[in-house]
């Protein structure tokens, strides 16, 4: 694992099935160097929009080493390792320190809900103990919206007391922006990374010391949120962030995993990109017609993807 870390937009990668419903493993490196080469500047693989709960770990760890073996930057990288399981997430994390992933984007154990602070802490902190390598940065993964277990600032400040530099960041998908700069406002200022977990967020987070976002919609529209990244200061910075916003608007009148690959099946010509796994489903024919039909009316488009 590598010191660099990881700032702008970062993506938690799709991933691609094949009609048997088995990872592919030649779509997913495709669109991940797609994704590096349209703005992204990192790689959250195995997030929530790439159904890795839906995967074993041993499936996960596969599609990480071919991506690597690929030609795709480790120092790139930061994938999502938190379990329900404690053992599967320390060797989740031991793997992709192993391969020198810039950090790992951990979940809490989210499967027994109304746990304690105590709880949270005793976990992380037993995967962090076994893993045992200074080297490892782990940016944790606050998504109460859908895990229905939340990360507390109280957590993270007894996190960042017993496991400085180790405890490097978190990503807010909370969907409430008071979470998000009451987190900025405890930590930003000592070194602890803040990624909004929406570009909506953005310029917000960005004016308010954080480091960028990890967000599902740079799948489909990296140049534009990286665009809005790198002008966060500039004059143009409302219009670009309004852009933004209104973009993911559209794909957020959808179930987002579905929606995102319908519009990569359409704009790649590649209709094998719609396929989910169960239990989630694709897109009617219908809404994705349009998905298809605002984005278009957008002026919305994905150069070279699927190349």
């Amino acid at each position: 694992m590598t010191t660099t870390r990881l700032a702008g937009v970062v993506t938690p990668v799709v991933t691609p099935f094949k009609s048997d419903l088995a990872p592919d493993p030649q779509r997913y490196l495709r669109h991940c160097q797609w994704l590096l080469a349209h703005g992204c500047a990192g790689l959250a693989v195995f997030g929530t929009n790439s159904e890795a709960n839906s995967m074993s770990a041993d499936e996960r760890m596969v599609l990480l080493e071919q991506i690597v073996q690929g030609g795709v930057p480790a120092d790139k990288l930061m994938p999502g390792t938190g379990t329900c399981a404690l053992t599967d997430t320390v060797r989740l994390t031991r793997h992709a320190l192993a391969l020198g992933c810039s950090g790992v984007l951990m979940l809490p154990p989210f499967y027994y809900k109304g746990v304690s602070d105590e709880g949270l802490y005793r976990s992380f902190a037993e995967v962090i103990e076994r893993v045992g390598d200074k080297r490892l940065r782990v940016y944790l993964y606050h998504i109460p919206p859908v895990s229905q277990v939340g990360i507390s600032l109280a957590l993270i400040e007894r996190l960042l007391a017993r496991y400085p530099g180790i405890v490097a960041g978190i990503k807010d998908s909370s969907g409430d922006w008071n979470n998000t700069q009451a987190l900025l406002d405890a930590f930003a200022k000592s070194g602890f990374d803040v990624f909004a977990g929406s570009e909506v967020f953005l310029l917000q987070t960005m004016r308010a010391g954080g480091v960028g976002c990890i967000t599902a919609t740079a799948n489909v529209n990296p140049e534009a949120i990286d665009r809005a990244y790198r002008g966060w200061q500039s004059a143009d910075a409302e219009r670009m962030q309004a852009d933004i916003s209104a973009t993911r608007s559209v794909l957020h009148k959808y179930p987002m995993v579905a929606a995102l690959k319908a519009t990569i099946a359409h704009f790649a010509r590649d209709p094998s990109w719609a396929t989910v796994r169960p239990p989630l489903v694709e897109l009617t024919p219908g809404q994705s017609g349009a998905l298809v039909a605002e984005l278009t009316s957008r002026r919305f488009d994905m150069p070279g993807v699927g190349a």
